[in-house]
C-alpha cells in the first residue's frame, strides 16, 4: 500500500515530536485551546442529556435494566477512547482518525478512514440541526422547521468562523445551561422519590424487571453506544490544543467518564419514576420516543417537561456547532495532504480558523438538514445513515493501533509489540492489542445491529470512496510515469 515507506508512519512520528504539519506555523492552526475548551467541545457534541431521545427504546430492549446498559456502553466505548489516546500521541494532527489510520495502516487506509468519518461529521450535525429546528417549531408553530434549522446552521457557522476560542466560550455557556437543567431534573427526581417513593424496586434499573437478561442488555448496548458519538471530535483539535497530545488524550478519557456518569444517573432516576413497565413500553413502540418526557411530565410536572425540551433544542444546535468544527478540521487535514481540493487547506489569518473547510462542511450540512426538514420522514431517514460512517472509522482506528504498535513499529523497528512508550510487556500487550481488539469487536457487533438502510448507505459511501482513491492513485501513477 502506498505510504508504508515514509509518508505515513514517518510523517506521523515527525508530527509527534514537532507538533504536526502546520501547527503553530504561519498559515497553520493555532494552539489556543485549554483542557476545559476540549472538554466543552466533546460534551457539547455528545450532549449531557443524550439518552432522553432513546431512553424508552433502551428501557424496552433491556427489560428495564437501562442503567446497566449505559455502564456497559461506557466500558465498551472506553476501548475506543483508549485507542484515540494512544494514537493522538503518535500523530497529534488535525484530522483525527484520518491521521491515525494514515500513520498506522498507510495512506490508502487513512483516506478510507477519513472518507467514512466525513459521512459522520457532516451528517450528525445535520441531524442535530434538524432536531433543533423541530423542537423550536413546536415552541413557535408559526415558523416552519426548515427555517429554524437554517437559522441554527447560520448562527453556529458564524461562531465557528469567528475562531475556535470564540466558539468554545459560547459553547461553554450553552453546556453550563444544559448541565443546570440536568441538575434541576436530578434534584426534582430525588425530591419526588423521597416524598412518594419509586414506581418499582430501587435495584430494577440495574437488575431489570422480572430478571436480568444478558442478551437483552447487549442488544440495548448496541444502540446506547451511539449516544457517545462525538466525544472523538476532541481529537480533531490536536493541533490547536495548548499542551499538545497529552492534554487531548486526557480530555478524551475525561469526557467519556463524565458522560457515562451523567447518562447512568439520569437513566437510573427516570427508570425509577417511569409510570409504565418495560414490558408495557415494549408492547407500545410508538410511545418509546417520548418515554422520558412522559416520565418527567407525570412525576414532576409540565414545567420541567418544557424546560428539558428547550434545553434539548438549544443544546442540539450547539452539538452541531462542535460537529461542524470537527468536520472542518477533517476536511482541512485531508486537503492539506492533497486528498481533497487544496483550497480547503487555507487558514484565515485573523481568526485562525480553516474558513473554507468550515464553509464547505456548513454547506453540505445545510443542504442535508434543510432538505430533511422539508420531508415528513426526514429525521428518520437522516438518522438511519449517520452512524455507520463513525463506526467504520472507529474500526479503522483500532486497526491503526494494531498496525502502528505491532506491524509498522517505531522508526523502522517492525518487531511486534515495540511501542514508543516505556515499559513493554503485559501493559503494552493490554493497551496495544487486547483493548483495540475488544473495541473492534464492539464496532463489528454494533454495525451488525444497524438498520439495512444504514448498512446500504454506508456501503455505497465506502464504494464511492474506494473509487475516488483508485482515481487518485491512477493519477499519481500516470504523473510518475510522465516524470520518469
Amino acid at each position: 500500500m502506498p505510504g508504508t515507506g515514509g509518508s505515513g508512519a514517518d510523517g506521523a512520528a515527525g508530527g509527534a515530536t514537532g507538533g504536526g504539519a502546520g501547527a503553530g506555523a504561519p498559515g497553520g492552526l493555532r494552539r489556543t485551546l485549554t483542557f476545559r475548551d476540549l472538554l466543552v467541545y466533546g460534551l457539547l457534541f455528545i450532549a449531557p442529556m443524550a439518552p432522553v431521545g432513546i431512553f424508552g427504546t433502551l428501557q424496552a430492549r433491556s427489560h428495564g435494566a437501562v442503567t446497566v446498559v449505559y455502564l456497559v456502553a461506557t466500558v465498551a466505548m472506553a476501548c475506543t477512547a483508549s485507542s484515540y489516546a494512544q494514537m493522538v500521541r503518535v500523530a497529534p494532527r488535525a484530522g483525527s482518525v484520518y491521521a491515525y489510520a494514515r500513520a498506522g495502516l498507510g495512506e490508502g487506509a487513512g483516506f478510507v478512514a477519513g472518507w467514512m468519518a466525513m459521512l459522520d461529521y457532516l451528517l450528525i450535525p445535520a441531524v442535530a440541526y434538524l432536531f433543533s429546528g423541530i423542537a423550536l417549531h413546536a415552541l413557535v408553530p408559526a415558523v416552519h422547521p426548515w427555517v429554524w434549522t437554517a437559522l441554527a446552521v447560520v448562527v453556529t457557522t458564524l461562531l465557528n468562523l469567528a475562531g475556535v476560542r470564540t466558539a468554545a466560550r459560547v459553547g461553554f455557556a450553552v453546556l453550563a445551561m444544559e448541565i443546570v437543567v440536568l441538575a434541576v431534573f436530578v434534584v426534582s427526581a430525588v425530591v419526588v422519590l423521597v416524598a412518594h417513593g419509586a414506581q418499582r424496586g430501587w435495584a430494577a434499573p440495574l437488575t431489570g424487571e422480572g430478571g436480568f437478561s444478558v442478551g437483552a442488555v447487549l442488544s440495548a448496548v448496541s444502540v446506547a453506544v451511539l449516544s457517545y458519538l462525538g466525544f472523538d471530535a476532541i481529537a480533531s483539535f490536536a493541533e490547536e490544543a495548548g499542551g499538545g497530545a497529552d492534554r487531548v488524550a486526557r480530555a478524551l478519557l475525561t469526557c467519556l467518564v463524565v458522560a457515562g456518569v451523567l447518562f447512568a444517573v439520569q437513566t437510573y432516576l427516570a427508570a425509577l419514576l417511569m409510570p409504565m413497565s418495560a414490558a408495557d413500553l415494549a408492547a407500545r413502540p410508538t410511545e418509546q420516543g417520548t418515554a422520558f418526557y412522559t416520565t418527567v411530565d407525570s412525576a414532576v410536572g409540565r414545567w420541567l417537561h418544557d424546560l428539558v425540551a428547550v434545553s434539548k433544542a438549544v443544546g442540539a444546535a450547539f452539538a452541531a456547532l462542535a460537529g461542524q468544527a470537527a468536520a472542518g478540521r477533517l476536511l482541512f487535514a485531508m486537503a492539506r495532504d492533497r486528498r481533497l481540493p487544496g483550497a480547503m487547506s487555507k487558514v484565515d489569518a485573523a481568526s485562525g480558523a480553516p474558513r473554507r473547510a468550515l464553509l464547505g462542511a456548513a454547506l453540505v450540512t445545510l443542504v442535508a438538514a434543510v432538505g430533511a426538514a422539508r420531508r415528513d420522514d426526514g429525521l428518520d431517514q437522516l438518522s438511519s445513515i449517520v452512524n455507520v460512517g463513525a463506526l467504520t472509522a472507529f474500526g479503522l482506528l483500532h486497526a491503526s493501533v494494531l498496525g502502528w504498535f505491532w506491524i509498522r513499529g517505531r522508526r523502522g523497528d517492525r518487531r511486534p509489540g515495540r511501542s514508543r512508550a516505556p515499559g513493554d510487556g503485559a501493559p503494552s500487550v493490554l493497551w496495544h492489542a487486547v483493548v483495540p481488539l475488544l473495541g473492534l469487536a464492539v464496532v463489528i457487533a454494533v454495525v451488525a445491529e444497524a438498520s439495512a438502510t444504514a448498512q446500504f448507505v454506508g456501503g455505497v459511501w465506502l464504494l464511492a470512496g474506494l473509487v475516488v482513491l483508485a482515481v487518485q492513485y491512477g493519477g499519481r501513477a500516470r504523473a510518475g510515469g510522465v516524470r520518469g
